[in-house]
């Protein structure tokens, strides 16, 4: 799994003009499933990112976690996480899971979450969204499952 992770003061996700998920302070994480990942990727993604001390303490030094400010997560799916574009200039996207696999995933990873206190709101799996970040920093964090980079 590859999630970008952003701090955020305000985030909301569209689709076909309708807002279907928003959150005040807390995470925009972009979440994207590969081929071959199950649900032991899950549990590190769950536990990596609801434990990311990227939110400031009393003495402005990123220190606390989700759960320590009691933010909110906004978690929408991204199969385009997985573009590669090693070769030539249009994306394969050949390592991102089926969709049926991705989207079983995707929605055990905002189930985990929620059963960590977290209050989770996501986008519309497969849909076409329209995503508003108003980054806080910015801080923004790239993890990947496999610990590839």
């Amino acid at each position: 799994m590859r999630a970008v992770i952003q701090r955020v003061n305000f985030s909301s996700v569209e689709v076909d003009g309708v807002i279907v998920g928003n959150v005040k302070k807390g995470l925009n994480v972009l979440l994207g499933v590969g081929e071959g990942d199950t649900m032991k990727d899950v549990d590190y993604m769950v536990e990596k990112i609801c434990g990311l001390r990227i939110f400031e303490d009393s003495d402005d030094k990123m220190n606390l976690s989700l759960i320590d400010v009691g933010g909110d997560m906004l978690c929408i799916s991204q199969f385009t996480l997985y573009g590669d574009v090693r070769k030539g200039k249009r994306p394969s996207f050949s390592s991102a899971a089926k969709p049926e696999e991705a989207n079983r995933l995707y929605e055990s990873f905002v189930e985990s979450v929620k059963g960590k206190g977290i209050h989770v709101q996501k986008g519309v799996f497969g849909a076409h969204m329209i995503v508003d970040i108003q980054n806080d920093g910015p801080v923004t964090i790239i993890i990947d499952s496999q610990r590839t980079f």
